[in-house]
């Protein structure tokens, strides 16, 4: 009987101890989670500010006259062509444009 209650009682010691170690380990993963999130955020917010970048008109406007050798176009290269729906509404037809440029 003495036996059985010695492994008892050793068995929640060990169980104690496992359980506290776990807690431990959690908590150290937890906080190299937390350090993980705060570089990910960080590099979120670069790519953030590098699409914003990338995305300014005027920079894409640089890029296609320097780069891609673009010009605005001139008179005449742009036509407007409208198109109506297929089943117009009766109370407010809708008229979409097209702009289309012509190279020369």
């Amino acid at each position: 009987m003495k036996a059985i209650m010695m492994l008892l009682g050793l068995a929640l010691v060990f169980l104690f101890v496992w359980e506290r170690v776990d807690v431990v380990r959690l908590g150290y993963q937890i906080e190299r989670l937390k350090a993980q999130k705060v570089l990910l955020v960080r590099e979120r917010d670069q790519l953030q500010v590098k699409v914003s970048t990338l995305a300014a008109p005027e920079r894409i406007a640089r890029v296609a006259t320097e780069k891609l050798g673009l010009l605005p176009p001139q008179q005449g290269q742009v036509f407007l062509v409208r198109q109506q729906q297929e089943a117009p509404v009766p109370s407010s037809p809708v008229v979409e444009q097209i702009r289309v440029a012509r190279n020369n």
